[in-house]
C-alpha cells in the first residue's frame, strides 16, 4: 500500500511508522488514521515485524487532532460525531491492543491526541526536546482517549487535564510516569530502534502473552469501560458544542490557526 501522511518502513524485525505531515506539525488528519490503521494491519500480519516503533517526521511527533478538517467538515450534533470521535479512539487504542509491542519516539511536541496515542503505546521514548500536553480544555474541546488518569493517577490527570497544561517537558513526563527514557536529540532513533530490537530478540509468543497479561492488570480495574464511558461524555461535550470552541474556530476560520491558539492562550495570561 502507498500512504500519502505516513510512512512504513521494516527494518529488520521493526516496523516503523512515521507521520509524515511536517508542515502542519504531523497534524492527525482522518487520512493519516486510516493510514496508520493500514499500516498497523500491515505490522501485525508480518510475522517476521516483531516490534512497532512510532515516531514523527521534523521536529515534531505531533501537534494532535487536526482541528483543520474540523473546521472545513463542521460537524454539528451528536450524529455527525460520533464516527468522527470512534475513529478517533480506535486507530490510537490500536497501539495498546496490539499483540507486539509498540513504542512511541517523541521529539517536539506531542499533544492532545498525539499524546493520548503516544500514552496508548506499551513504551515512550523522548528527546531532550520533546513536550507534552492536553490543551483541550482550553479551547473548549473534551478528550478522546481518557488514558492519562490510568498512566499518571487521577490527581495528576485532574491537574493537567482540567488546566489544559501544554508544556510538560519531557524530564517531568518521565517524573510522573508518562513517558519511559529522555535521550539527547541526536539519539533519539537510534534508542528508540535499539528498544524495539532488544525487545524483538525475544520469543514473540512469549512477549505477545506477557503484554497481554500486563495489559490485563489495568483492564480487570474496568479501565476499557471507563474509556468508552469518557468517549461518551466526550461525544456529549462535542455534540451540545462549547461557546469556547464555537469562539475559537471562528477566529480560525477568519484569522487562521495561529490566531485562534494565541486567542485561546491569551485567555489565560491574567
Amino acid at each position: 500500500m502507498s500512504y500519502k501522511t505516513i510512512r512504513y518502513e521494516v527494518l529488520g524485525p521493526v516496523a516503523r511508522l512515521t507521520l509524515n505531515r511536517p508542515e502542519r506539525a504531523n497534524a492527525i488528519s482522518a487520512e493519516m488514521l486510516d493510514e496508520l490503521s493500514a499500516a498497523m494491519d500491515a505490522a501485525e500480519a508480518d510475522d517476521a515485524v516483531r516490534a512497532v516503533v512510532v515516531t514523527g517526521e521534523g521536529g515534531n511527533f505531533s501537534s494532535g487532532f487536526d482541528l483543520k478538517d474540523q473546521m472545513e467538515r463542521r460537524p454539528t450534533g451528536v450524529a455527525d460525531w460520533r464516527p468522527i470521535l470512534r475513529k478517533d479512539f480506535d486507530v490510537p487504542m490500536r497501539f495498546w491492543r496490539s499483540a507486539k509491542p509498540t513504542i512511541a519516539s517523541v521529539r517536539g511536541a506531542c499533544m492532545a491526541g498525539a499524546c493520548e496515542l503516544a500514552l496508548a503505546c506499551d513504551m515512550t521514548v523522548a528527546s531532550e526536546t520533546a513536550y507534552f500536553g492536553e490543551p483541550e480544555l482550553k479551547f473548549g474541546a473534551g478528550i478522546v482517549v481518557m488514558l492519562l488518569p490510568w498512566i499518571v493517577g487521577p490527581k495528576l490527570a485532574k491537574e493537567i487535564i482540567l488546566t489544559g497544561e501544554d508544556r510538560i517537558s519531557a524530564e517531568r513526563a518521565r517524573e510522573i510516569g508518562m513517558i519511559n527514557r529522555v535521550v539527547a536529540d541526536a539519539e533519539l532513533d537510534a534508542a528508540a530502534l535499539a528498544l524495539a530490537r532488544r525487545i524483538a530478540v525475544i520469543d514473540p509468543m512469549v512477549v505477545r502473552e506477557t503484554k497481554r497479561a500486563l495489559n490485563r492488570q489495568l483492564e480487570a480495574r474496568g479501565m476499557l469501560d471507563a474509556l468508552e464511558a469518557a468517549l461518551e461524555i466526550d461525544l456529549a461535550i462535542e455534540g451540545e458544542g462549547s461557546v469556547d470552541k464555537q469562539n475559537f474556530m471562528a477566529v480560525a476560520r477568519d484569522k487562521g490557526m495561529r490566531a485562534a491558539i494565541a486567542w485561546r492562550d491569551a485567555r489565560f495570561e491574567a
